[in-house]
């Protein structure tokens, strides 16, 4: 993904609010199906991380591309904003 692409993806992300929170317990099976589901419907979300330390949340944001197959465009705090394409063939 460009530096272009990831800024105009952040600017799209700045009005969203976070679709899915991760608690405590980090990402548990649950939360990767919230992330998901939520992917399949919007193609930018934002997921509020609420674990402790940006290292944490660095490799909770990372396992979350990891295994969605999707881009980190950003993380600021809490919230990563992931984003994927829309498969047009899965409709």
């Amino acid at each position: 993904m460009s530096p272009a692409d990831k800024k105009r993806l952040r600017a799209q992300a700045h009005s969203l609010k976070p679709v899915v929170m991760a608690g405590q317990s980090g990402l548990t099976d649950n939360v990767h199906l919230a992330i998901e589901e939520a992917l399949d419907h919007h193609e930018l979300i934002k997921v509020r991380l609420r674990s402790q330390g940006r290292s944490t949340k660095m490799r909770q944001a990372e396992e979350i591309s990891r295994k969605t197959g999707a881009n980190l465009v950003q993380l600021i705090g809490q919230i990563a904003v992931i984003y994927r394409k829309k498969d047009k063939k899965k409709k």
